[in-house]
């Protein structure tokens, strides 16, 4: 079998470039991980309610959800916080778990400990620990401008980066939620003969979901709609509160609406400046390398007109290290190529290390 391969150079030729082109293609094109797909199994339920104390948080948060929970197939550990504002609860399970049974079983039972938990508390979250779900690269936009102007900007850039295949999800951070901000005139609240609780019952009755089912014609069934929810400002500013003979009376008549912020309960700086980072997480199995890039090509291109009181900057951009691992792999290759033909001609000639030199990387 030897005799024959070796009555054949050109098809061992032929046969060792393919597999050196296929070699080359695989190693730039093979998608490369900052961080190894592994399913942890661990998951961190977290529930919020403002105001609400640490006391309180364990026993009105915590204590629904722990025999729910408690009693989960497969649980290994249980551990809840209780803090201000906030409770979480961390699920651990044993190593051999099936992670999607395991993440129904658990959403399953938060849904069954959510009647139990204060109307005021916010939805539970439960969040999976996987460290390929890490952001592969964080955008801030910073500098000294208003900040709905810094916020407006943000938002946009986030559509444009999500829009990239590539990209499974861009969160903001360092931004306060918006809200509309209304303060009560009492003297106009008393000249049109309105009282506190009126108003307080005007606007619950029309910030609801009324189900307003179909109509039958006889020719047809169509469904009806009620216009019953908050969509914008506009809605709010003409929300009717009473009716003064021919006259309504709106919110915007006895109040005073604008847009604002919720207070600050903490403060994002870069370089010294208000900022927003926009952390991009990529899609499982892609290449973080060219998902990378895309993004910074995307913010070049969308952000190339933006005023230049925005700053924008890239932070913890994990494709560097890759390309350092690369750097380190491709000079341990050279160097072994390197010491392993100056070993063959000292021992063997010139002809002899250059084969076994082309071998290696072959």
């Amino acid at each position: 079998m030897l005799t024959s391969i070796l009555s054949r150079p050109r098809t061992v030729l032929t046969i060792m470039v393919a597999l050196v082109i296929a070699g080359l293609f695989s190693y730039l094109t093979i998608p490369k991980e900052a961080n190894p797909d592994i399913d942890v199994p661990v998951f961190y339920v977290s529930i919020t309610q403002a105001g609400i104390s640490p006391e309180d948080s364990e026993r009105l948060l915590v204590k629904p959800m722990e025999p729910r929970l408690r009693g989960l197939n497969g649980l290994k550990e249980f551990t809840a916080i209780a803090s201000e504002n906030h409770a979480g609860i961390i699920l651990e399970f044993d190593i051999n778990f099936d992670k999607n049974a395991a993440l129904a079983d658990v959403r399953a039972k938060v849904d069954e400990a959510r009647a139990d938990l204060p109307s005021a508390a916010g939805e539970p979250r439960i969040l999976e620990t996987n460290f390929s779900l890490i952001p592969t690269i964080i955008v801030t936009l910073s500098g000294d401008v208003p900040e709905r102007t810094l916020y407006s900007h943000a938002r946009r850039l986030k559509d444009q980066i999500e829009a990239i295949s590539s990209v499974q999800n861009a969160d903001l951070s360092g931004h306060r939620e918006e809200l509309l901000e209304i303060v009560i005139d009492l003297v106009k609240l008393d000249s049109y003969s309105i009282t506190q609780d009126e108003l307080l019952r005007a606007v619950q009755r029309n910030n609801q979901l009324v189900p307003a089912g179909a109509l039958d014609t006889g020719r047809g069934r169509f469904n009806v709609k009620v216009p019953g929810l908050f969509e914008s400002a506009s809605d709010v500013y003409s929300l009717p509160v009473k009716v003064n003979n021919d006259a309504v009376v709106t919110l915007s008549d006895v109040a005073t609406i604008r847009r604002t912020f919720k207070d600050a309960t903490s403060y994002s700086r870069f370089n010294g400046s208000p900022t927003i980072a926009i952390e991009v997480v990529k899609r499982l199995g892609t290449n973080i390398i060219d998902n990378n890039a895309q993004v910074r090509d995307v913010v070049e291109r969308f952000t190339a007109d933006w005023p230049d009181a925005i700053k924008i900057g890239f932070t913890l951009d994990q494709s560097r290290s890759i390309f350092e691992v690369l750097g380190s792999l491709q000079s341990a290759v050279m160097t072994a190529v390197a010491l392993v033909m100056i070993v063959v001609v000292a021992a063997l000639g010139m002809r002899s290390a250059i084969l076994v030199g082309l071998a290696i990387p072959t």
